[in-house]
């Protein structure tokens, strides 16, 4: 989805680094979205999220990158990062299908003034920043924006101005700015420095739709998409990092890791990405239950307009077309006729006393290069309270248009280190323990360095940096020295 804050959703951000003839480690502070046990225990807010959410996908906005993919924690995050000279703080979605970071502005129309998440919203300030600078439209990152032909551009002076508008009826509309965006970079084992990188981005003016409600307000939203106006890419351009990004989310102790840079450790297999597409789609080729290959129409997995399988960690659930979803129900549950159904908050649900892993087969979904990813029963069959309810989603009762979509997210996702390389336009993964490290490289040196993972926190941040890091979002690789 190009550009596009889910009000509902979750996130957990990354990083970025800046430094000269250093290697940086770029650490934000990410936050728990839903606080409250009752608000964990209402686990129908999940669903409506991901169907807000799915709307935005189809009509081209983002894809959010998430934190606890358990759909009865509703583990969702968001980032802290630092805007401007002198720095203030903002909460922002990270979001990987985005092409943009934008925040609310000070002279904003309808921008929530208030958020019930607990955090004090901050509204930039362009004038009261020392380093911030406005972008003109015939500047190269407004032509870029607007693939060379500016709507509206009259003068030299003229602002470069974005309109975005949501399937969902949402939008946000305003102005381009170069400022700084501060991160705590890491310079050796537990110690950081506060560094910073000059970014395009968005001056929100005016929000509609679930955008101005202040009962999800954030400041903003991080985009980390594949065009050339994304954080990532503006990072890339300057020769700063590689396009290369990974997450791992712990469903377990909550948090994980997001790092930019190459994963030398773990050792993982890639598919390729489907090119010329706004998400991260890819070619799946075939869904096994128990060792047995469902026998699925053939045109169920291709790629198209409004068809193909989208990789997103920014849903919650994972929703499937209804051939495939009724395929895998029935298999999953062939042994077990006894089993009483009940619905809770529109989740189908059962008791069960047993281990779950024992008597529920793995689903495994195949792509192309032979990469496999494995879905264990306490995956898919997520625990509410005393019952267990069935995480996989019927995708055509969600909407016409993603009715023949698959669309992966969290509950297939946790527990698993993904990287995004769109170097070589591939994505891969594995099972991993998100609690624990990985190994990035440095291009320049060779030199290996550990990236570890911190512990969700369940109160909001402290002054502190360490009580409440959710999760070491890292590496950034200098790729290129100045």
């Amino acid at each position: 989805m190009a550009l596009k804050l889910f009000p509902s959703l979750f996130l957990l951000f990354l990083l970025n680094f800046l430094v000269p003839c250093v290697l940086g480690f770029g650490v934000f502070e990410v936050k728990h979205k839903f606080l409250t046990h009752a608000q964990r225990r209402n686990i129908h807010l999940l669903r409506a999220h991901d169907v807000r959410r799915h709307d935005r996908m189809l009509s081209a906005v983002d894809l959010p990158l998430g934190g606890n993919g358990l759909p009865s924690e509703t583990g969702l995050y968001f980032a802290q990062i630092g805007i401007g000279t002198p720095s203030k703080d903002y909460y922002v979605q990270v979001d990987t299908g985005s092409d943009i970071l934008w925040v609310n502005c000070v002279s904003c129309s309808r921008c929530p003034k208030k958020s019930d998440l607990g955090i004090e919203l901050t509204l930039y300030d362009p004038k009261g920043s020392q380093s911030g600078t406005l972008v003109t439209c015939e500047e190269s990152f407004c032509l870029s924006a607007f693939g060379g032909d500016v709507p509206g551009c009259t003068s030299s002076n003229t602002p470069c101005q974005y309109s975005v508008l949501y399937g969902d009826g949402s939008s946000t509309m305003g102005y381009f700015v170069t400022d700084l965006v501060q991160y705590n970079q890491v310079t050796g084992n537990s110690a950081t420095r506060t560094a910073n990188a000059s970014v395009t981005f968005g001056c929100g003016a005016q929000q509609g739709g679930d955008l101005g409600s202040s009962s999800e307000a954030l400041d903003g939203i991080l985009g980390f998409g594949q065009s050339n106006t994304s954080f990532l890419s503006q990072l890339a351009s300057a020769g700063k990092v590689k396009k290369v990004f990974s997450h791992c989310l712990d469903t377990v102790k909550g948090g994980g890791i997001f790092a930019i840079g190459d994963v030398v450790q773990p050792k993982m297999k890639t598919t390729p990405l489907v090119p010329d597409q706004q998400h991260y789609n890819v070619n799946l080729t075939g869904i096994e239950v128990g060792g047995s290959l469902l026998q699925l129409p053939s045109d169920l997995f291709e790629t198209g307009d409004k068809k193909g399988t989208i990789v997103d960690s920014g849903t919650t659930l994972t929703y499937l077309p209804e051939a495939a979803y009724k395929a895998i129900w029935q298999k999953v549950f062939q042994n077990h006729p006894d089993i009483s159904f009940q619905t809770v908050q529109e989740f189908s649900c059962f008791e069960y006393t047993e281990n779950i892993d024992d008597g529920f087969p793995e689903v495994v979904f195949n792509f192309e290069n032979n990469l496999t990813l494995h879905v264990h029963p306490h995956d898919y069959l997520f625990q509410n309270e005393k019952d267990y309810c069935f995480g996989f989603q019927n995708g055509g009762l969600q909407s016409k248009d993603g009715k023949d979509i698959f669309l992966l997210g969290d509950l297939v996702l946790s527990s698993k280190l993904v990287v995004y390389d769109l170097e070589n336009q591939v994505i891969g993964w594995t099972d991993y323990n998100c609690s624990s490290s990985i190994k990035v490289q440095d291009d320049k040196t060779n030199a290996i360095y550990t990236v570890g993972a911190h512990n969700v926190g369940s109160a909001w941040r402290s002054e502190s940096q360490n009580s409440l890091l959710l999760l070491l979002l890292t590496i950034v690789l200098i790729y290129m020295f100045i």
